[in-house]
């Protein structure tokens, strides 16, 4: 039977990514990615709380170590949308990132690229 129910939730707010190094994976979001940093404290004892913004989105990511079940790397398929991916690709490479060719599939055009802790992204040229 298909009812629509009323939503729960009403966004994604954030998004844990699994990281070795925080701080390097912090330089990496904030300097290829152009992603803000939003807030960085202490967390616990043998933890620290680094959250960056994603600009023009209310999602932001998490750069966490404690998670078990999470190694680094783990992650793949996280999705980022850009107005115009030839010119991100452009971008990407000129910071030093190696990343997929653009690529045409029938949702559009996208490139691929690995974190430096191989968590694999997707860019996708928005809709």
């Amino acid at each position: 039977m298909d009812t629509k129910q009323e939503a729960v939730a009403n966004g994604l707010a954030i998004v844990s990514i699994p990281v070795k190094d925080q701080e390097r994976s912090k330089r990496f979001y904030n300097e290829v990615l152009g992603f803000t940093i939003a807030r960085e404290a202490d967390f616990r004892p043998d933890a620290r709380w680094i959250e960056l913004s994603i600009p023009g989105t209310k999602t932001n990511i998490a750069l966490v170590t404690w998670f078990e079940s999470m190694p680094a790397g783990c992650l793949h398929g996280i999705v980022l949308l850009t107005a115009d991916i030839e010119g991100a690709f452009r971008t990407l490479q000129a910071r030093g990132l190696e990343t997929s060719a653009v690529q045409t599939a029938p949702w559009g055009k996208f490139l691929t690229f690995s974190d430096p802790d191989g968590n694999g992204w997707v860019m996708n040229e928005g809709r």
